[in-house]
Formats: C-alpha cells, sequence, structure tokens
C-alpha cells in the first residue's frame, strides 16, 4: 500500500474557481488561508493556465492521452488570465508629486528648526564692546 505523502488532491474545478477569485482581485494571502492551499501552489497553478490552459491543471501521475493530446495541439488553451495593468501616466505623475510634498515639507521643517536654533544662540551672545571685541559667549574657565 502507498504512502501517503501528505500532498491534498484538487479537481481541476476547484483550482479554477481559486483562479478565478485571483484573477478577481481578491488577496492572495487570505485566500490561501482560507484555501488551505499555499500561496506558491496558487501561482504555480496561475502560471500553469497561462501556458497551457486549464487542460494543464492536472492531478499528479503521467497526463492522460487526451490531455497530452489537447496540451500538444493547444486544444486546452483558454482565454488568458488577465493582469492588471500597469497604473497609467497620470497616477504615476500624482504619486511622485505627493512624494515631491513630503520631501518640501520635511525641508522646511528642517529649516524652521534650524532658523530657531540660530536666533537661540544668537541671542546667548554678549553684545559686541566696540571694534574688535568679541561677540561670543564667554570661555568656561575652571
Amino acid at each position: 500500500m502507498a504512502k501517503w505523502d501528505g500532498r491534498r488532491l484538487f479537481s481541476r474545478e476547484y483550482k479554477l474557481a481559486a483562479l478565478a477569485r485571483m484573477a478577481a482581485g481578491e488577496n492572495v494571502s487570505a485566500l490561501s488561508r482560507e484555501l488551505g492551499v499555499s500561496r506558491k501552489c496558487l501561482y504555480q497553478w496561475r502560471d500553469r493556465v497561462r501556458i497551457g490552459g486549464p487542460v494543464a491543471l492536472r492531478s499528479r501521475g503521467r497526463p492522460t492521452r487526451a490531455e497530452a493530446l489537447a496540451m500538444r495541439t493547444g486544444m486546452g488553451t483558454a482565454p488568458p488570465v488577465p493582469i492588471p495593468d500597469p497604473p497609467d501616466e497620470l497616477a504615476r505623475a500624482r504619486r511622485q508629486v505627493a512624494e515631491l510634498e513630503r520631501k518640501v515639507a520635511q525641508q522646511a521643517l528642517d529649516l524652521d528648526f534650524f532658523q530657531q536654533a540660530l536666533q537661540r544662540i544668537e541671542a546667548s551672545r554678549r553684545p559686541s564692546d566696540g571694534p574688535g571685541g568679541t561677540a561670543s559667549s564667554s570661555r568656561s574657565r575652571r
């Protein structure tokens, strides 16, 4: 009798349903926890469907003659799983503007801090007694 290796077998319909939920934009981590399937496995299923269609989602072992024939002739190909489009130009520009605004705000905060520090230092200095006199704070002698 064969020893069970801990792997579960899922039907093609089950895998396709999981991939449909994945393509609809569901969180892959939450989906994997709910289904009890690793994220890696979900991504492998997705890649197999993209390459060979639903026929590529098969159980373990050698493919049947019908499956092998379908994979060779391309009859098992399905419409590709939609891949999200890259962000459009407007969204990219808005992100860049927001990032630059954050940098300007941070620089304004730094500038205010250093101006206040300079004012405090200048206020703590003694006024000059005349030409050639020192305008710095007194030295500490021990």
